[in-house]
């Protein structure tokens, strides 16, 4: 088959296989076409056999990124296409790599090199400045949850290496059977991928049917106040988010009522830090925390603080330009509320790429400019914090913790929370800025893998949809639907027991890391292997 169309129809199975509306079985042999292409052209007397192997690479990969992530461009178009296309060549300079390395090494090693690399490569994608781990393998799984229940013990990088094991198996099962065009081979090789599918799957199932957990009763509600970010949310004053706060929470609230969570940046109007206490929006809170005393309102709030102490300034600083020898701290928190004293906050630290931070300022900033992107807020750097914060309720058995949109999206990440003893999760969202796409569903859907590795009930509340209510098996239980105005409210069970993957986190990571290198160094420094 023309190398251009099996370059294509890999990067159209990876889309099809991708959640909310793919499925996952077709990742399995993925890769297959593209691996064809690669070894076809390394045998071949191509010429420039490494240009051409990246251009069909970059294809596939493309195809991929665009039909999956493409929903980006309703935030912005040129983040749009910065995601999707430098994206897309990072994926390409894998295969690149594995092409180098199979090119000097047998085929089996050859392949190692290339599940540990790509494995490697996931794992950056959830650590650097550049982070982007929306197509990470392992999230291919999240819409079909019971398949996946022993994430518990490896997190989503155990369904990145079994995808990588049934594509190297059936690419090698694909070369032996275009040689030797025995049915024999063909049979075997079809027992094998059926027991290496179905036999998880199974483990899975059963995982599924025999998990439960006791704990505490925690009955919430997840507000939903359908602002439109673009046009409405940063017009709106926050006395009158914290009147729409107390409307929809009026609608559902009961005396047994423990939690009242308001979606990410719900009190968008900037507030300085150090004024909030005495401010007349938090009098109002008060207010209704002593008429609902046993209630805990968990909210989203902008805040900033401004200073003249040289000493204060850090990587996330902003500049004040409106007055001399003054800088600012800018942050996307959440707030814990209640009849206690204190009020209890977390700055979100996994921040979005372009919109919260500036990723390698000091090298990108003097080629081009400041390039953040304005999505209704404040344009400025957000301020993080490094540890994970969990809110206690006035009940001290309930411990929440605090997770603010695309941090759901980082399982690792997650897990700090759970370490500091969360026994259920929040997540606060604000998803509109994608409109009616797959992102926010795509959103939704990562959230139940949270929910697996680390066996915690899930509470979300999304500014436009779609809040909901998630078991720690990961089910979706109740939802508000994408634009409906309204208030969720539901029963988590706490838990305080830890996973497996909460101990060890992205262990399959870190080995893999290891192995590269090891293999890596032998391959590229040992000589050649004769082709296979």
């Amino acid at each position: 088959m023309n190398r251009l169309l099996l370059s294509m129809l890999s990067g159209i199975i990876l889309a099809l296989g991708w959640p909310t509306y793919g499925f996952p079985i077709l990742l399995f042999f993925a890769f297959v076409p593209l691996l064809l292409v690669e070894r076809q052209l390394r045998l071949s007397n191509a010429k420039l056999k490494s240009l051409k192997i990246f251009g069909l690479s970059y294809l596939t990969f493309l195809i991929w990124n665009a039909i999956t992530t493409s929903w980006l461009r309703f935030a912005d178009p040129f983040g749009a296409g910065f995601a999707v296309f430098v994206n897309s060549a990072l994926m390409a300079l894998i295969i690149l790599l594995y092409h180098k390395y199979a090119n000097r090494q047998s085929q089996n090693r050859s392949l190692l090199f290339l599940v540990v690399l790509w494995i490697s490569f996931e794992k950056l994608h959830l650590g650097w400045e550049f982070s982007w781990p929306w197509l990470n393998l392992g999230n291919g799984f999240s819409n079909y949850i019971s398949w996946v229940q022993w994430y518990e013990y490896t997190g989503t990088f155990g369904g990145t290496l079994w995808v990588w094991i049934l594509n190297t198996l059936i690419f090698k099962g694909a070369i032996t059977y275009q040689t030797e065009k025995s049915k024999p081979v063909l049979k075997s090789l079809l027992l094998k991928c059926a027991g290496l599918i179905i036999a998880p799957i199974l483990i899975s199932l059963a995982i599924y049917n025999s998990y439960s957990h006791e704990g505490n009763t925690v009955n919430v509600i997840a507000l939903q106040p359908n602002i439109d970010p673009y046009s409405e949310k940063y017009n709106i004053t926050n006395l009158k988010f914290a009147d729409l706060f107390f409307e929809l929470s009026n609608s559902k609230i009961t005396d047994s009522t423990d939690f009242v969570i308001a979606p990410e940046t719900f009190l968008a109007e900037g507030t300085r830090l150090k004024q909030f206490d005495n401010s007349l929006v938090k009098n109002k809170f008060d207010r209704y925390v002593l008429e609902h005393p046993n209630v805990n309102l968990l909210t989203g709030i902008s805040f900033y603080d401004m200073f003249k102490d040289a000493r204060r300034i850090r990587k996330e600083t902003n500049v004040y330009k409106f007055s001399p020898n003054t800088w600012y701290d800018d942050y996307n928190a959440a707030l814990l509320i209640n009849s206690t004293d204190t009020v209890q906050q977390y700055n979100k630290s996994k921040l979005v790429v372009g919109v919260e931070n500036f990723p390698y300022q000091d090298v990108l900033k003097p080629l081009i400019g400041d390039a953040m992107i304005d999505l209704g807020g404040t344009i400025a750097m957000k301020t993080t914090q490094d540890y994970r914060s969990v809110f206690t309720g006035i009940n001290p058995n309930h411990k929440a913790a605090p997770i603010i949109c695309y941090e759901s999206v980082y399982g690792e990440f997650v897990t700090g929370y759970v370490r500091n003893d969360a026994n259920f999760l929040a997540i606060i969202t604000n998803d509109a800025w994608w409109n009616v796409t797959q992102g926010h569903k795509q959103h939704l859907s990562y959230a139940k893998l949270r929910a697996v590795e680390t066996r915690r009930d899930i509470v979300r509340s999304a500014n436009t949809g779609v809040s909901a209510i998630i078991n720690a098996k990961g089910d979706i239980t109740s939802t508000l639907a994408y634009g409906e105005k309204g208030a969720l409210s539901g029963q988590l069970i706490t838990n305080d027991k830890i996973t497996f993957y909460v101990m060890a986190g992205d262990y399959i990571a870190r080995i893999s890391i290891f192995i590269l290198i090891f293999v890596g160094l032998i391959g590229f420094f040992r000589r050649k292997k004769e082709q296979l």
